[in-house]
């Protein structure tokens, strides 16, 4: 297939994708970038992966989205994801996209399918997660957290990490030649994403406090003016955090295969 064939179809789909508000018009364009990346180094086999990913988190972030409304009040961020959503989850594997286009080189498969995998992990293990009935535990203080809080975990939001990796890892595996070696290592590496990615939640990102109605929020943007950082990094937000659990696990499979 040739690439403006794949520009037409990535337009296309990114353009279906903002009609059904699974993207903002931000994110769309993010989106179309981002397949572009992806399509010029793995063509429609990182394309399907990349849809699998999109599709999955997509239906997973509108099911039962009214459960979900604390979550979303506490991130500011509903199922429509904009543009620094897309590139958070997307441009790393856009990038190594392109490396791969000029360097052919077969690990960097690998580290894109880690990508994919460790943003699904992370996706899955929030939305699935947040519909616990128990609350989850806080990695920082050991104590039961708000549903949605950064940093903490559930037995139901670990297995959901654990599925959306292995999902991941097993499309990877039956379109690219990975043995089942490679099979494993994308599985694992991307569930240590998301296990990075809580661990930045729990200790890095920044937290805000509302001092007028008590919302612990993770963004400026509140009911309420004045809000007091509570713990963590101002740069450090949902969308850094995701940039750097990704970019982690994808550096551990390097520092590994090398």
């Amino acid at each position: 297939m040739s690439n403006i064939m794949y520009a037409i179809i990535i337009l296309f789909v990114s353009y279906y994708a903002y009609k059904r508000r699974s993207l903002t018009k931000s994110g769309a364009i993010a989106a179309f970038f981002v397949g572009i990346g992806i399509a010029l180094g793995f063509g429609y086999k990182g394309l399907l992966i990349l849809g699998a990913f999109f599709v999955s988190s997509s239906m997973l972030s509108k099911y039962k989205s009214k459960t979900k409304k604390s979550m979303e009040k506490k991130t500011q961020k509903g199922s429509t994801r904009d543009w620094l959503q897309v590139m958070a989850n997307g441009a790393l594997a856009a990038v190594v996209g392109i490396i791969y286009y000029f360097t052919k080189e077969s690990m960097w498969i690998a580290v894109f399918a880690i990508l994919l995998a460790a943003a699904n992990s992370d996706t899955w293990a929030s939305e699935i997660g947040s519909l616990s009935k128990r609350r989850p535990l806080s990695i920082r203080t050991f104590k039961a957290a708000e549903t949605g809080t950064s940093g903490a975990v559930s037995i139901l939001g670990t297995f959901a990490g654990l599925a959306g990796s292995f999902l991941i890892a097993l499309i990877a595996t039956l379109l690219f030649p990975i043995q089942l070696w490679g099979f494993f290592l994308i599985f694992l590496f991307g569930f240590l994403g998301n296990v990075v990615d809580t661990l930045l939640g729990a200790f890095i990102q920044v937290e805000y406090q509302c001092p007028v109605c008590g919302q612990m929020v993770e963004t400026r943007i509140v009911c309420h003016q004045n809000v007091v950082k509570m713990k963590g990094f101002p740069l450090f937000n949902n969308d850094m955090v995701n940039v750097l659990s990704g970019f982690f696990a994808a550096l551990g499979y390097l520092v590994f295969h090398l």
